[in-house]
């Protein structure tokens, strides 16, 4: 009997949040003027993270000004690096958990594997083996394929745009670090510190030699980014991450909109509802004709 390949189960999250993710960027990097929002999604997968699982939607832009050199260029979402690295649909926080629950809470991987069962991720033990191994090339020195992408970078664009944000993972006070380029959505480096010091971004970034020449930064807007940003790279202009810029001013509406619902259903929720098949005007009992026999004559 032939052996059957193996196949990946498919898995269906119908409940998983929907996050769509804006292209970071406002402005073309060559002529500087304003980017157009494109329609389609350029990627789209659903990520199982620590809160549950998402369903994770990339917008793109690209310029249209027809004097620049770059026209037509599409510039992805590359903060979507922030909630999974590429073709993966594990979490960073999840990847962060099983780094430091074998590292410092000496946890095997079958015991993590576990943890995270009862969590409600569904991974194997083999699959855990595997993003603990991605967790220790993130944190790792540059691959030769990084390189790579990052020299193309360069050659493409005259220079690359560095983006700098932290993640908390439940469970610990440490943050993760992620370094990544944006404009080839290319996840570099990260690191795990315990506080936000400005002093300790400055030496890690410089022992990544990042040795490119740099367009832009971008960051959340935190302070010790920001400060390790203009430290590193002083000339170069800095832009604030459009979807924490975005939230944070979704945050009072949201609550907002939330108290107005809530007042309207007060309000109207004594209302007969509509009904559903309504009579049309041939319908109507009131403008039918009757058949009758005079009708007829």
């Amino acid at each position: 009997m032939a052996k059957q390949p193996r196949h990946r189960p498919r898995r269906v999250f119908p409940n998983a949040k929907r996050v769509i993710v804006e292209c970071d960027l406002e402005a073309c990097p060559h002529c500087k003027e304003r980017l157009t929002p494109r329609l389609p999604w350029h990627m789209q997968k659903t990520v199982q993270t620590l809160q549950g699982p998402l369903f994770v939607a990339g917008k793109s832009k690209k310029c249209i000004n027809p004097q620049c050199s770059y026209t037509g260029k599409h510039y992805y979402a590359s903060k979507v690096l922030m909630i999974s690295l590429p073709k993966s649909t594990y979490g960073l926080d999840v990847l962060a958990h099983i780094g430091w629950q074998h590292e410092h809470e000496h946890k095997q991987l079958v015991e993590i594997q576990r943890d995270l069962n009862q969590r409600g991720i569904l991974v194997n033990e083999r699959n855990t083996g595997k993003l603990y191994r991605q967790f220790l090339a993130l944190l790792g020195a540059m691959s030769d394929k990084t390189r790579e992408r990052l020299e193309e970078t360069v050659t493409e664009h005259g220079g690359v745009i560095w983006a700098l944000d932290a993640l908390q993972p439940e469970g610990h006070g440490t943050l993760l670090y992620v370094l990544y380029e944006v404009l080839s959505s290319t996840p570099v480096a990260a690191c795990q510190l315990e506080g936000a010091k400005a002093s300790e971004l400055i030496e890690w970034l410089r022992s990544c030699q990042l040795r490119y020449p740099v367009l832009a930064t971008l960051s959340d807007g935190e302070k010790s980014i920001i400060e390790a940003f203009r430290t590193c790279w002083p000339e170069v202009p800095q832009q604030r991450c459009q979807l924490h810029f975005l939230n944070n001013l979704v945050e009072p509406v949201l609550e907002y909109d939330t108290q107005l619902s809530k007042q309207m259903r007060k309000d109207l929720g004594g209302l007969p509802k509509v009904l559903e098949n309504q009579p049309t005007e041939g319908d109507s009992p009131f403008l039918q004709q009757t058949d009758s026999p005079e009708t007829r004559n």
